[in-house]
């Protein structure tokens, strides 16, 4: 059967077995190795990928349910050749060990952001309940995700004080110019 979806921005076209598990689909018919494939039973959550920004074990769902879909990979967090902040936290908090998790808790994360910009420990830990680390027990993790949220949110703090900035410069560029045109018309 045929299956048409979106993986990391691009629409993707292939012949595959109804049977065929996303995870399979993802790593040798796109030959995207960043999910990794792991306990085939849906325990480990190292296969995690969105599904339409929802975090979704893909040993667990067929090629062909994701027709129609968006889908992203871990290689799809970096954007125009910037990483995501998601990855930056890792990297920095040193999030990862082996790295076999890694790619699903990144995504996992990722979700978790943009549903909650601010979580809590507790909420990161929740989050990434269903995926195992058998490396790090964990508190790098959690701490990852907390730089990364904070990260983020300093950013949007600066574009928000550049527009603050920008605006203030608009209304005093009109003022100086209601006040020159008032002196100009006082003097003339």
């Amino acid at each position: 059967m045929q299956v048409t979806m979106t993986v990391n921005g691009v629409e993707v076209t292939r012949e595959v077995e109804p049977r065929r598990l996303l995870v399979h689909f993802i790593r040798e018919d796109l030959r995207l190795t960043g999910t990794h494939w792991g306990c085939d039973t849906s325990n480990c959550g190292v296969c995690v990928v969105l599904v339409d920004g929802t975090p979704v074990k893909s040993c667990t769902m067929l090629a062909a349910s994701a027709g129609g879909h968006e889908v992203r990979t871990v290689e799809g967090l970096e954007q125009g050749g910037k990483l995501d902040p998601i990855q930056d936290a890792f990297m920095e908090k040193h999030g990862l060990q082996c790295g076999f998790c890694t790619p699903g808790m990144m995504l996992t994360s990722r979700a978790l952001l943009d549903a909650n910009p601010d979580p809590s420990e507790d909420e990161i830990r929740e989050a990434i309940s269903g995926q195992i680390c058998r490396c790090t027990g964990y508190s790098t993790i959690v701490r990852s995700v907390r730089w990364a949220a904070e990260q983020e949110q300093k950013a949007r703090d600066g574009e928000s004080a550049a527009g603050s900035t920008a605006d203030e410069g608009t209304h005093e560029t009109a003022d100086h110019e209601t006040a020159d045109h008032e002196t100009a018309g006082a003097t003339a």
